[in-house]
């Protein structure tokens, strides 16, 4: 009987077909039909995203553009600065000089936030949350731009643009509404891990110097030999980590629904600073494949028991900012502000943001963005890369009649030293296709067994809650096959609270 009733659920997953409608052909803006709107275009199946996937490229930039002058995401933030103190040489593995000797100190600036929700939205609303680190280091500014949680909803930035729309409010009544997001959901499996993490209580985070975070994404660290090691970043709160409950969170917005940028900003006034400690875990390229899961998968996170974490420094926040302004709307992130001795992996998603978020800022701050004092580098920029709006760079820096380089009346010039890293193919496939080792369920189970019995079962009420809201019996029948697949249980303590009965699943 078990067996049949697994068989059932199961059955629901790949019944996608019998929820589908008359269709059309999706187009670029130009006309041109799409061929494959879930995955990008990619060097072999687990390789870089290619630059001339136009319809990911058309997406994102489009996708960018979307609200002026608000973030399309991560509107609502607080921001802080501080400093972050190396407690271990890690020159072995990576020739970055932030992480090059215990004991060195590198001033940043941090910025906390909710991502769906608009700039005036409340800080008690289920979401995740931002972490954002900008490093201002002696070669260049490095920022971590990641999230509270470890993994996130979908593993090919393709899908974003549509993965955004789905949860902000509906084009038609401007209200944010679970049947929308849940049918986007319903097919995206990959969404599960994600899904069963954001609507536990680490959804709403007590404040935002009570959580974790983390890279989200694998970056490559590069040592003074050119050798590679794949690592993955956690922030640990020395608060601990504490969140709200449903009932707690509704009675804190009863109350001051600004909850969190108040709480950080006095924690900083009373000298009562927050800390992290930073851990990062380690794979050599030649175990990349030794998993049951792809490691460069977003929806994936690398389970201690098998990447050991190792603490390499301390961050440290210890002023808030003067002007809102202009030290926090107006700082500009990117996991693409990389330094010599970090670079970034072969990560579909990570491929994709590290377009689109130099391409939002440049659209909402300006093409001249890291001039704004507060993304300015330490060491002013050599380059000729110059004019447009509100510029402010002196691009003369030896000859007034050179902009250009190569130059033979001009010092400024390239340095072999700080070439990137060689990425060695053979037989490699130019493609566009979703990855084998896809492993969509199996970390969403591991968190939910993780959980004590009353987390879980807030867990439960919190989806039920949401999931409740949809309409279409099909799509909640295709979620709850989805969290039975992480966990037997988990699915049919969902489908009993929703009413559905084993015979529904037939």
């Amino acid at each position: 009987m078990k067996k049949k009733i697994k068989l059932m659920l199961t059955a629901c997953l790949v019944s996608g077909a019998a929820m589908m409608h008359g269709q059309t052909v999706m187009t670029t803006n130009g006309g041109a039909p799409v061929g494959d709107n879930q995955n990008s275009k990619t060097v072999g199946e687990y390789g870089s995203v290619l630059l001339e996937d136009i319809h990911l490229i058309e997406k994102l930039a489009a996708f960018d553009r979307e609200r002026i002058p608000e973030r399309v995401v991560h509107a609502r933030g607080a921001g802080a600065f501080g400093y972050f103190e190396t407690t271990a040489d890690m020159s072995k593995y990576t020739r970055a000089t932030l992480f090059s000797k215990k004991g060195k100190k590198t001033d940043l600036a941090v910025r906390f936030s909710t991502v769906i929700h608009g700039k005036g939205s409340p800080e008690t609303a289920r979401d995740p949350r931002g972490f954002a680190v900008k490093f201002y280091t002696e070669e260049g500014n490095y920022d971590i731009v990641g999230n509270n949680l470890p993994v996130f909803f979908i593993r090919d930035a393709i899908k974003f643009p549509d993965m955004v729309h789905s949860l902000k409010p509906s084009p038609e009544t401007n209200k944010q509404d679970p049947n929308r997001f849940f049918d986007f959901f319903s097919h995206i499996p990959e969404a599960t891990h994600m899904l069963t993490r954001v609507y536990s209580d680490y959804g709403i985070p007590q404040g935002y110097q009570y959580m974790n975070g983390s890279s989200v994404h694998g970056f490559k660290w590069v040592n003074a030999k050119g050798e590679v090691t794949y690592v993955k970043y956690t922030w640990v709160s020395k608060q601990g980590e504490k969140n709200l409950t449903a009932a707690q969170a509704q009675e804190q917005q009863g109350k001051d629904w600004q909850h969190a940028t108040v709480s950080l900003r006095k924690d900083i006034a009373n000298k009562q600073y927050p800390q992290w400690d930073l851990y990062v875990q380690m794979i050599s390229p030649d175990k990349m494949h030794s998993f049951d899961f792809w490691p460069l998968d977003a929806t994936k996170d690398w389970p201690e028991k098998l990447i050991p974490k190792v603490k390499i420094g301390t961050m440290t926040l210890n002023r808030n900012p003067v002007n809102y302004f202009e030290e926090v709307e107006s700082i500009a992130f990117s996991p693409g502000s990389l330094v010599p001795g970090v670079e970034p992996s072969e990560d579909k998603l990570l491929q994709g943001r590290l377009f689109s978020y130099f391409d939002t800022q440049r659209h909402r701050v300006g093409p001249n963005f890291q001039q704004i004092r507060v993304n300015q580098p330490k060491k002013q920029p050599v380059n000729y890369n110059s004019d447009s709006w509100n510029s402010s760079r002196n691009s003369a820096f030896d000859n007034p009649d050179v902009n250009y380089q190569p130059s033979s009346k001009s010092k400024v010039t390239d340095k072999a030293t700080y070439k990137l890293s060689e990425t060695k193919l053979k037989n490699v496939t130019i493609t566009q296709k979703k990855i084998t080792k896809t492993n969509d369920f199996a970390q969403a189970g591991d968190f939910y067994r993780s959980l004590s019995k009353q987390d879980q079962d807030n867990l439960v009420s919190n989806l039920v809650g949401d999931l409740g809201q949809v309409t279409d019996k099909n799509i909640q029948k295709k979620m709850i096959s989805y969290f039975y697949r992480a966990d037997s249980d988990f699915g049919k303590r969902i489908a009993k609270a929703l009413k559905f009965s084993m015979k529904d699943f037939r």
